[in-house]
């Protein structure tokens, strides 16, 4: 599987918040760097995705992909949102993907609150 279809698959996945689905791209050691910390394992992923999937998930919420990249192992994306709760003004992700799963991501936003 290319990483471009990694990475539909996780959007789709992400836009029906289907956390199940999700957490089949990452492996048991996949590595998500965020501006305030590194998550490593699936179990510490996921936490951090339930809690997007219960942001995002509320009604008035807003997903504007303005970028999407793939080439080789590489994935990219940049994005913005409204939630209820935030203000995802700028967002970027980018992602290294091997043997159809997720090995490294980072994660980072210009988040207003509400």
């Amino acid at each position: 599987m290319s990483a471009e279809k990694v990475l539909d698959h996780h959007l789709d996945c992400f836009g029906r918040g289907d956390i199940e689905g999700i957490m089949s791209d990452y492996s048991s050691d996949s590595v998500l760097f965020l501006p305030d910390g590194v998550l490593v394992g699936k179990d510490n992923i996921k936490d951090f995705f339930e809690g997007l999937i219960e942001e995002f998930s509320k009604p008035g919420m807003s997903f504007d992909l303005k970028v999407k990249e793939a080439k080789g192992k590489a994935a990219y994306i940049v994005w913005s949102a409204t939630t209820q709760d935030n203000i995802y003004e700028y967002a970027t992700d980018t992602f290294v993907i091997e043997n159809e799963r997720v090995v490294i991501q980072s994660f980072a936003a210009k988040v207003v609150p509400r």
